[in-house]
């Protein structure tokens, strides 16, 4: 690998936290409407689809190389569904080829995998996640908006597996009386594959999704849940800022996740940025406006950098620890502009 240009440290924010992750989403427009991200009453079907205020491939190798020069090493694709992004392998292709970059994945719902998941790990894609709220077919179809079918899920679970991504994550968002009672199903289908499930709290994200505490599921309540099924033992996190709480079964037959942004708020280690495919950067999650980034670019790889250095350096983002406080903000970045 050839040697990365740097600035000569690498920016801390004001609570002393590095980029490490990028998370950039290629495209806003997804062939769903789930109900917490992007409920069908609230966002027409054809929203995302103009490409004319998307960044090009150009634009968005440029801001890779900058966020890179700054220590990003954990790139994920997001969207919208980013499959839906035409020609997505050849942007992965230049991707993977950015001095700096050690861990390159993608997430999706799956349902466009089948015929992309070769295209995309020849290209240089090396982890998935894939959001998958339920097993049952007609609930899998009325969480996704009435859109989705399990089956193409699940038959780009197989062309995933025959294209070489051994260990696929899970993302399934609980929520008390909706989907909870399939989390022992989801755990039964996935252990011993070498796949991982992690199940989420649901969050507030956004202003759309209608979000209610009462429906939030505390892991804690889960972890129990399944323990007293397949007993568990915690595992350590593998890097600093691992947002997923992590368990393997005891037996062997793998691992699961927990990820509890509402009971047990990991701010003090997130070392994310976010960047819409307008984009616009947005250093929190739950942050009420981005910084728009195009002009930047226009600058070049350099003065990007240095410009990036200077906004990291302000940030001082903690929504999670500070959630029902007076200095919580009210208007969140919708979840389906910035991948979750």
């Amino acid at each position: 690998m050839s040697a990365l240009p740097q600035l000569p440290q690498a920016p801390l924010d004001r609570l002393g936290r590095p980029l490490h992750d990028l998370r950039l989403s290629v495209i806003e427009a997804c062939n769903f409407r789930c109900g917490y991200c992007m409920p069908a009453d609230r966002v027409p079907d054809d929203y995302g689809f103009d490409q004319a205020g998307r960044l090009s491939f150009d634009e968005i190798e440029t801001l890779v190389r900058g966020f890179a020069r700054l220590g990003m090493r954990k790139l994920r694709i997001t969207g919208g569904e980013p499959l839906l992004r035409k020609h997505l392998p050849s942007l992965i292709e230049r991707l993977a080829k950015v001095p700096g970059i050690e861990d390159l994945a993608m997430t999706t719902n799956g349902s466009l995998l089948a015929r992309q998941a070769q295209a995309l790990r020849d290209a240089g894609l090396r982890r998935l996640t894939i959001s998958l709220d339920a097993l049952d077919p007609a609930l899998f179809h009325q969480l996704s908006g009435g859109r989705g079918d399990i089956d193409a899920v699940l038959a780009g679970v197989d062309a995933a597996e025959r294209a070489g991504f051994s260990s696929i994550k899970f993302n399934c968002v609980v929520q008390r009386g909706v989907n909870d009672h399939e989390v022992e199903r989801m755990a039964a289908h996935f252990r011993g594959t070498g796949h991982v499930v992690r199940f989420i709290e649901y969050m507030d994200v956004g202003t759309c999704n209608g979000w209610d505490r009462a429906l939030v599921v505390p892991s804690r309540e889960l972890h129990a849940r399944i323990q007293a099924r397949w007993p568990l033992r915690a595992l350590d996190a593998d890097y600093r800022g691992e947002v997923a709480q992590r368990h393997a079964y005891a037996d062997g037959a793998g691992e699961i996740g927990f990820i509890s942004s509402v009971t047990a708020p990991f701010c003090g280690d997130c070392h994310r940025a976010r960047v819409s495919a307008d984009g616009s950067l947005y250093t929190c999650l739950f942050a009420g406006q981005g910084q728009p980034l195009r002009g930047w670019l226009a600058e070049g790889e350099a003065a990007f950098a240095s410009r990036l250095t200077d906004l990291w350096s302000r940030r001082a983002d903690r929504y999670s620890e500070l959630r029902g406080s007076t200095r919580a903000p009210r208007r969140h970045v919708e979840m389906f502009l910035v991948g979750g």
